[in-house]
């Protein structure tokens, strides 16, 4: 004889059902990062939703990606890139407690999710398996894949999947493409200006692309490229560059704000 279902034993089976399943999501999850210790990923989630979308918009929906190893990725872009979006990189464990904290403060007082204080293994995490959605439940499970990566990634492997998954533009993806895209050169060839250029261009990379997927929100990219090479050191800066002219002038202004990034310790 069956026995009857009670409320209690339906919300039981319920909540049972539903920790299985977050459970066997986690290893999953994990089994795929461990897997990317030895393979390249072949696809990210974003790079499939941006096929998804660019198919259903135009005709060509087509990729651009190319792996390109970490000694072959040019110094310049490197230490743009960890200036721009993560200046302690290498020191933390994956997660910035006060970045965090200060996007909380920041949603609490717009009344809704606008900052979500990341670090680079944080946005790599959401590349590869999450979408873009901003919500409290994806920034918990990007969270946990964050503790996964560094658990089992160390952070030269980690920065060198970033720099070949990240977003670019339309289409683009990975640092090799985007070096051919803007600059028709390798990511090995990049100038110290062209490195800051790109790596302000990650936040909003459509938009530093094409400006009509921006609508009404004006982002400075000429003042943040600025920025973010005033923070990769004034000596890195080539005099031939306009921008290392600018900085030389105002070498005792911005000497304080140079981001050490200590790349020799990945």
């Amino acid at each position: 004889m069956t026995k009857a279902w009670t409320p209690f034993s339906f919300i039981r089976y319920f909540f049972f059902s539903l920790a299985g399943g977050m459970l066997a999501l986690q290893i999953g999850f994990i089994l795929q990062i461990l897997l990317l210790s030895v393979s390249n990923p072949i696809s990210t989630s974003f790079i499939t939703n941006e096929y998804i979308r660019l198919c259903k918009n135009s005709r060509d929906c087509s990729i651009k990606k190319t792996w390109v190893n970490y000694e072959d990725i040019g110094y310049p872009i490197k230490k743009a890139v960890i200036a721009s979006e993560d200046a302690n990189f290498v020191e933390h464990k994956g997660i910035e407690v006060e970045s965090l904290l200060k996007a909380w403060e920041r949603n609490n007082k717009k009344g809704k999710f606008i900052a979500g204080g990341s670090t680079i293994t944080q946005q790599l995490a959401k590349n590869l398996y999450l979408s873009s959605e901003k919500n409290y439940l994806r920034k918990a499970q990007e969270l946990a894949l964050t503790f996964y990566i560094e658990s089992f990634l160390d952070k030269q492997r980690i920065f060198e999947i970033y720099l070949n998954v990240v977003e670019w533009g339309e289409g683009i993806f990975g640092i090799q493409e985007a070096s051919k895209y803007y600059y028709a050169k390798d990511a090995n060839q990049l100038t110290n200006y062209q490195a800051a250029r790109l790596a302000a261009a990650l936040p909003a990379p459509k938009c530093f692309d094409d400006d009509i997927y921006c609508g009404h929100i004006n982002i400075n990219f000429s003042k943040k490229t600025s920025t973010i090479a005033k923070r990769m050191g004034v000596a890195d800066i080539p005099s031939d560059d306009g921008l290392g002219k600018y900085i030389q002038k105002n070498k005792k202004r911005y000497k304080n704000i140079i981001v050490r990034t200590n790349l020799d310790d990945l």
